[in-house]
């Protein structure tokens, strides 16, 4: 509430003082509460940066708990230009020579050339089939078969477009095929430079040898003599790529592939080919995935370390005998946490049956150790040294299976539990929102009782300065008549 800066002017008394005194008494208890607010506000604000730390140190130990982290493989070829890979969960190590002798193709047809695409050609229907040429004889230069044998692909349906006044240019039907997606092929008009320079071209948008054409028109004439194709019998067309598989070797032996993705040639690996040649390929564990989340592990853990370090410090000035504390300092949850986790990470974990390697139960022995001031450093050149001679007993170390043993997995689980809608960290945040919630009704409540005590003071201190203003006033009356009457006797 405003003072009244006039109070005590008329009666010469220090009320406005006095009054601002009072006020500075009764707001006493409210400045309490207001503190004592700030106080939750930071508490809340350090627990939000708990719970961050304790997620991210959570997503990280939850990726050392999943054992495909340590199944993965890096496959590595020596010839990139022949053909690269990549390794699935049910890849394994080891080395292979891989010789590409053939890349897969898709067939290309060519029909003769026509003067003008807009000129009309005829009318009719185009059915198109894919299957397999087989025997007879290739001429390089017509880009025709002799005695071939044509046989459908059964799994794949043959499929037809019309071809009337609407669409019978060169340019209407090349419009018609690609706007067809069942025919699977892709039609394009090329230049040959010629008279009759424009030359429809049908490439397979299939590689392999299943995937040659078979064209059968019913119609005009004109538009067989275009279109019209068949291996075993009346080509119209020329043929100028050749259907073709992929051809390879693997350890010595042959594969074939209708497709230059090769999948499952090598267990779990799938190969794209890029060009005939040898190259080998070679499957390592991934290391390099482990160590970088072990190490992901040790810097989320320390980061915790050092935040909440930093929200619970306390300070003492002997000289001024004052202290400062951080809004977490002796706080149980925080405390319960932290004592929690060192209990997890110090526990020893059972012992790999069947392992490759010596046993490994404790972080130490592959290089992770805890340090003075409770934070983690990682010796790399042990942990290097665990990873390549000793995977299994790492991956026991983090994961199992069953998800209950393994560093990785119980820490995955505690912290989960710490982070979770029923946790210590929500119990302890919903129990200071409540308490925000009761401190706001109680402060309002304080500053009514402080408004209706001050405007009580206001007007009695009011009232007093008008009263004491109305004496002074008559005493000056009476004394200026007593001296009045003074010099009348005189």
């Amino acid at each position: 509430m405003a003072l009244v800066t006039s109070l005590g002017s008329a009666s010469g008394l220090p009320l406005s003082t006095l009054l601002s005194s009072i006020t500075v008494s009764e707001n006493a208890p409210l400045n309490a509460l207001t503190n004592q607010q700030t106080a939750y506000n930071a508490k809340l604000s350090a627990y939000g940066t708990v719970q961050s730390a304790l997620s991210t140190l959570q997503a990280a130990a939850a990726q050392l708990a999943n054992p495909t982290l340590f199944q993965s493989i890096a496959p590595t070829s020596s010839a990139p230009a022949v053909l690269t890979a990549t390794a699935g969960t049910t890849a394994a190590s080891g080395s292979y020579s891989i010789n590409v002798s053939q890349l897969a193709q898709a067939q290309s047809l060519a029909t003769p050339g026509v003067a003008n695409t807009a000129s009309t050609i005829g009318s009719g229907t185009v059915t198109l089939q894919f299957g397999t040429v087989s025997g007879g004889t290739l001429d390089p230069v017509t880009g025709k078969y002799s005695g071939a044998t044509f046989t459908a692909d059964s799994t794949r349906a043959a499929a037809s477009i019309t071809i009337n006044s609407s669409n019978s240019s060169m340019a209407g039907i090349r419009d018609a095929i690609n706007s067809n997606k069942a025919m699977g092929v892709t039609a394009t008009i090329v230049s040959d430079g010629s008279s009759s320079p424009n030359r429809l071209v049908l490439t397979s948008n299939t590689t392999g040898a299943t995937s040659s054409m078979k064209i059968s028109v019913s119609g005009d004439a004109a538009l067989s003599n275009l279109l019209a194709n068949d291996p075993a019998g009346t080509q119209n067309l020329q043929q100028t790529v050749e259907a073709k598989n992929a051809q390879l070797t693997v350890n010595g032996i042959a594969v074939t592939s209708a497709s230059n993705t090769v999948k499952e040639a090598v267990q779990g690996v799938t190969m794209t080919l890029l060009g005939t040649s040898s190259s080998t390929l070679s499957l390592q564990n991934n290391t390099a995935s482990v160590q970088t989340a072990i190490t992901n592990f040790v810097t989320a853990y320390n980061s915790l370390q050092t935040q909440t370090k930093q929200l619970t410090a306390f300070s003492a000035d002997a000289a001024s005998h004052s202290y400062q504390q951080a809004p977490l300092a002796g706080d149980s949850t925080l405390r319960n946490i932290q004592m929690r986790i060192r209990d997890t990470m110090n526990t020893p974990q059972p012992a790999l049956v069947g392992g490759t390697g010596a046993p490994l139960t404790m972080l130490a022995q592959i290089g992770v150790t805890f340090q003075a001031d409770g934070t983690m450093a990682v010796d790399s050149t042990k942990l290097t040294t665990a990873l390549n001679t000793n995977l299994s007993g790492v991956q026991n170390l983090f994961s199992s299976a069953s998800g209950t043993t393994g560093f990785g997995s119980t820490m995955s689980t505690l912290l989960a539990g710490f982070t979770a809608s029923s946790g210590p960290l929500s119990s302890a945040v919903s129990g200071l929102n409540s308490s925000l919630k009761t401190l706001a009704t109680q402060m309002t409540s304080t500053q009514s009782m402080i408004s209706t005590t001050i405007a009580r003071y206001t007007k009695q201190f009011t009232d007093l300065d008008s009263l004491i203003a109305g004496m002074n006033q008559t005493s000056n009356y009476l004394t200026q008549q007593f001296a009045a009457i003074n010099g009348t006797s005189k």
